[in-house]
């Protein structure tokens, strides 16, 4: 006796309930669905709602928008990105084509390729260009010390120690003036601080 594949799963289905229940053969379910409604019973149901007067009963489930519709396999996997065939290119090959590629755009001219190279061109063609600047007619260009850098410095740093010290004689002078007494630890420090204040502007 021969029976047909699907008398077989037909048999299956009858006697064994566990190869039943993992078979790939889907049939269509209630209300519109693809497959078979898989939800729990409401016996089974765990969450519950409470109804009023002390009494609760299991939550209902809510029936899904798409029923009945398939899922586009471009929603759920990540489609190619690159050129069909472009996989089985050799990382030479790959690096072959690009260049080609690459030529192939330069050669058609000075015109942009690319969108940030459109971009880029866009920009300069629409900013402004600035006004030259004037230069004033009295304008004399300042001479040349002859010192190196290193001698600046040093020059510089010795012309503010010296403007510091005067300063801290000004003020200390004011102090006593003011106090009538020679700075203690706290009036030097006043001083100090008088002093760096003068110096900074």
């Amino acid at each position: 006796m021969t029976i047909s594949f699907t008398q077989f799963i037909g048999m299956c289905e009858v006697y064994d309930p566990d190869v039943q229940g993992r078979s790939q053969i889907t049939k269509q379910g209630e209300g519109g669905r693809v497959g078979r409604d898989r939800r729990k019973s409401e016996p089974e149901r765990r969450r519950v709602k409470a109804t009023g007067g002390g009494k609760s009963e299991p939550v209902s489930y809510k029936d899904r928008k798409d029923i009945g519709s398939q899922k586009q396999r471009s929603t759920k996997e990540q489609q190619p990105q690159s050129e069909r065939g472009s996989a089985a290119l050799s990382s030479r090959e790959a690096q072959r084509k690009a260049y080609k590629e690459r030529k192939a755009r330069e050669s058609k001219g000075s015109s942009p390729s690319s969108s940030k190279d459109k971009e880029k061109a866009a920009s300069k063609l629409l900013t402004k260009k600035a006004p030259e600047k004037k230069v004033d007619p009295k304008y004399k260009q300042q001479k040349s010390s002859g010192l190196s850098r290193k001698e600046r410095l040093k020059l510089v740093s010795a012309g503010e120690r010296e403007l510091k010290g005067i300063m801290k004689n000004q003020e200390t002078d004011k102090y006593k003036k003011e106090t009538g007494q020679n700075p203690d630890k706290k009036g030097r420090s006043t001083i100090v601080n008088r002093v760096q204040k003068r110096m900074n502007n």
